[in-house]
Parts: structure tokens; C-alpha cells; sequence
């Protein structure tokens, strides 16, 4: 059950996140405040629920050498990922207004390693590992072909505009509808009658 839900959950947190997003730049700025905060613990909490998704992709693929390869890669992606969000958060409550927060990111930016690992490559490795685990059960004949496709444009829009998160967010709610189908328990055996 919590398979099932964590399918729909997830894009339907990062839809929040996108719309909150928004909201929060109706007044020309992003953050500090109540819509930065709990913007953030949306994605926060999609992330999470992602590490369910992961696990369970891997679980329909059988557990093999490259499915576990995905599976590392995307826990890593969304360690990193997380880790921004965190920080995201931490300096939204550090900061006194918008300003302020510009100078306590390039702080945390100027730790040696830090720009690559929490913001350029190490999130990029969960959305490189999500479509990598959608291609691979797609090529398995576990999903058909369109949820990679509908995967891909989650992933594209918000390169074309961040405000667009929350339309991919939509086509990522859609892709794993069967997913969320495909997870439910198992069912009993039923006595056959003579």
C-alpha cells in the first residue's frame, strides 16, 4: 500500500512544490518565508518517497547488476538533492529577508566540492537514475514505452522553465499511474472448487 500511494504521492509533492514555487515569486523574490519553507518540505518529502519508487523499480526488475546500479545511482541523486533542499531551508530561516540570503549561498557554494556535489552533478544523478529505471522497465516489456517518453518531458520542462515544474509534475503522475496500478499486494490464492 505504501508502494502504491508513494507512486501517486511523489509527483503529486513535486506538483505542490512547483505551484508553491510560483506563489512564492508573486512579490518579484523566492524565499525567505512560510511558502519558501513549506515549498521545500514538499519536494523534501517527494524525495523520500522516491527512494520508495527507486526501491520498488528495482524490485520489478528482477534486482539485477544493473537495476542495483540505478537504484545506487538514484539514492545518491537524491542524498545530494536533499541535501540542497536542507540547506535551502535552513538558510530561508537564517536570512532575514532575500538579500540576505544570497551571501549565505555563496558561503555554503565556496565550501570546496560543495557547488558540484549539492548543486550541479549530485542532483542530477536522481533524475538521470529515474529515466534510467523507467527506460530499463520499458525495455523489460514492464511498462510500455510511453511512460519514458512521458518521464522525459517531466524531466525537460522545468530545463525549458522552472515554472513549468508543476506541468511536468502532471506527465510524471501520469507515467506512473501503472506503476502505482502494478504495486498493489499480491493477491490471496483462492481455492479452487471442485
Amino acid at each position: 500500500m505504501i508502494v502504491r500511494a508513494a507512486y501517486v504521492t511523489a509527483p503529486l509533492l513535486v506538483l505542490a512544490y512547483g505551484v508553491i514555487r510560483i506563489i512564492d515569486g508573486f512579490d518579484g523574490s523566492r524565499g525567505p518565508g512560510p511558502a519558501w519553507t513549506i515549498g521545500h518540505l514538499a519536494f523534501l518529502a517527494a524525495l523520500a518517497l522516491f527512494i520508495v519508487i527507486f526501491r520498488d523499480m528495482w524490485r520489478i526488475l528482477g534486482r539485477t547488476r544493473l537495476a542495483t546500479a540505478h537504484l545506487v545511482v538514484g539514492i545518491a541523486g537524491i542524498a545530494c538533492a536533499a541535501t540542497q533542499f536542507v540547506i535551502d531551508i535552513a538558510i530561508g530561516f537564517m536570512a532575514a529577508d532575500h538579500a540576505a540570503m544570497g551571501p549565505l549561498f555563496e558561503q555554503v557554494q565556496a565550501v570546496p566540492g560543495a557547488q558540484l556535489v549539492i548543486y550541479d552533478a549530485g542532483p542530477f544523478l536522481f533524475y538521470v537514475a529515474q529515466l534510467a529505471l523507467v527506460v530499463h522497465l520499458a525495455t523489460r516489456g514492464h511498462v510500455t514505452l510511453w511512460t519514458p517518453a512521458l518521464v522525459a518531458v517531466d524531466l525537460a520542462l522545468p530545463l525549458v522553465d522552472k515554472d513549468l515544474m508543476s506541468v511536468g509534475a502532471f506527465f510524471l503522475l501520469v507515467s506512473f499511474w501503472p506503476l502505482a496500478r502494478r504495486s498493489t499486494p499480491a493477491a490471496r490464492p483462492t481455492l479452487v472448487r471442485a
